[in-house]
């Protein structure tokens, strides 16, 4: 039997998720709103970022002799956002979901074999449940993809080594994106008090 204020509970969260919809939009609208110079210097911020941490991700994982130094770059392109925090976010939630779908993908491949639609089917949609119900939903897309990536990708070698080194080249991408979004943003804000100064 649910408690008595499980129903409030549950209308208060659906009230936080159209909130949240509603805010997203907002900022949505005010990005788009900009004026045309504004929008410009922050892609181009984003590109120098974006850049710049996936080269760097690349090169050391190349030079790491890693598996597949490709997902390093890939992985700090996916983190990389305008602002710093929305970065860190985005890291946390990817290493969040390359573990657990690296362990989905390493499990599946215990149970059944590489590229078994039911054992990815099943994979996948257990991945999923777990993100959500421990309340990381936001990462449930990267740990499905991971589990795709582990199950679907053929490999060569050991089955613990194709998640293990998805997940060091996930962390060297998100390390290398966090490092350079943290420089790049300390730049941008100089550029904006140095405007915002002049404007005054």
């Amino acid at each position: 039997m649910s408690p008595p204020d499980a129903p409030h509970s549950r209308t208060r969260a659906a009230l936080h998720a159209v909130r949240l919809h509603r805010a997203q939009q907002a900022l949505d609208r005010l990005f788009r709103e900009l004026p045309m110079g504004k929008r410009l210097r922050t892609g181009a911020f984003l590109a120098f970022k974006g850049a710049l941490g996936a080269s760097l991700a690349f090169a050391i994982g190349h030079a790491l002799h890693t598996e597949q130094a490709f997902w390093a770059a890939i992985s700090a392109l996916a983190v990389t956002q305008p602002h710093y925090l929305d970065s860190r976010g985005a890291g946390r939630d990817r290493c969040i979901g390359t573990v657990l779908g690296g362990i989905a993908g390493f499990l599946g491949l215990w149970l059944g074999r590489s590229a078994d639609v039911l054992t990815f089917a099943i994979a996948l949609a257990g991945v999923t449940i777990v993100c959500w119900a421990a309340n990381v939903g936001q990462a449930a897309r990267i740990a499905g993809i991971t589990t795709a990536i582990v199950l679907l990708v053929p490999a060569v070698g050991p089955s613990w080594e194709i998640p293990l080194y998805r997940l060091g080249e996930v962390v060297l991408g998100t390390l290398c994106a966090l490092v350079v979004g943290w420089l790049v943003s300390r730049m941008e804000e100089r550029v904006e008090r140095k405007d915002e100064e002049g404007a005054t």
